[in-house]
């Protein structure tokens, strides 16, 4: 079964040649990323720096870089596999598409919880409650629960529940709700949608700021990438928003990760281990903090961003991400029946 999520990046792009004549094949590292942050360069750059390893990178859309290397199969030149959410994730591991790893670094430096045997992840994102602070109160939104409440309904925009990071969420409440409330919920929800699902979450924290609906669900760092933009129009939209730390007395706020992990038919194993390795360091999760407003899955790691501080502490959901990504095929039958699309 495959992961309907809506793609908002076209095509494939090959920034670099998967062939680097410069570098012997024992000093090459071929990464297909489906992040797509420019920050990352420097991030790159310095694992380039301090091993000698060169980086060939081929960016894309995250089912069309899963389906590239599932087709390539035991001739896919890939070694690591990175993007977004533990749904995305799950479904390439369900590809039989990553590789075991065992490393003392990884297990010592990123939390049980936000790894699993086939892949880790290496930054966070919080799904975060954000409003209208002129239509909506706070008192009324301590929950995911509370957002199938009727006293909500015509006031909530959304993206597709097809979306990974809305499967994730559900997966989510599978886990601490169970099936039966989890499917009322759903229901309770969508009855409360102010319009039909569409655009991403920056399209509804804009639509949040404009009035045109009250509430919404967003991953923190597209609310960070409001508040720490050059455009004053989009801090304007950042003050006239109020967030909430969803499930604070109970289960903790869900978290999206962005992570990766080793291909099975990786030409270059030992490179893409200490790439692994690398991202779990300090200071490449300084990069993921300070670069692209992620938090660090290393609890040592230092950062500056003054968006994340701003946000302030919170009580995280410490749900293993496997038992996530198991439950994303049921949320999304439960989503189907409820007509979240």
């Amino acid at each position: 079964m495959t992961i309907r999520g809506r793609l908002s990046r076209a095509g494939l792009v090959a920034l670099c040649s998967i062939s680097a004549p410069a570098w012997s094949a024992d000093q090459v590292l071929n990464l297909y990323s489906a992040r797509h942050y420019q920050t990352d360069e420097a991030l790159y750059s310095d694992f380039e720096k301090a091993t000698g390893i060169k980086i060939n990178r081929i960016e894309g859309v995250d089912d069309q870089l899963i389906e590239r290397i599932r087709s390539e199969g035991a001739n896919s030149p890939a070694d690591v596999f990175l993007t977004v959410d533990a749904a995305r994730l799950q479904y390439a591991d369900m590809l039989d598409l990553f590789a075991p790893v065992k490393s003392a670094v990884l297990e010592q430096r990123i939390p049980a919880n936000l790894r699993t045997p086939n892949w880790f992840a290496f930054s966070i994102r919080a799904r975060l409650i954000v409003y209208n602070k002129m239509l909506a109160k706070k008192e009324d939104l301590q929950t995911y629960e509370d957002l199938a409440n009727p006293r909500l309904k015509g006031k909530i925009c959304t993206i597709s529940g097809n979306y990974p990071y809305n499967l994730s969420l559900g997966a989510a409440l599978l886990a601490h709700d169970g099936e039966a409330a989890t499917e009322a919920w759903v229901k309770g929800f969508v009855a409360n949608f102010a319009r039909a699902p569409k655009g991403g979450d920056t399209d509804q924290l804009m639509s949040v700021g404009a009035g045109e609906c009250a509430v919404t669900v967003s991953n923190s760092y597209y609310y960070a990438r409001l508040m720490r933009s050059s455009n004053p129009k989009d801090r304007k939209v950042a003050e006239s928003l109020a967030i909430v730390w969803p499930n604070q007395s109970t289960w903790g706020t869900h978290i999206n990760v962005s992570g990766g992990g080793m291909l099975k038919n990786a030409p270059h194993k030992e490179a893409a281990l200490k790439f692994l390795e690398y991202l779990a360091s300090d200071s490449a999760q300084t990069y993921f903090a300070d670069g692209n407003n992620e938090w660090p899955v290393v609890r040592t790691a230092k950062f500056k961003d003054p968006a994340l501080k701003g946000l302030g502490e919170f009580k995280q959901d410490e749900l293993p991400l496997g038992t996530i990504a198991k439950n994303v095929i049921q949320a999304q039958k439960i989503y189907d029946r409820a007509g979240f699309m």
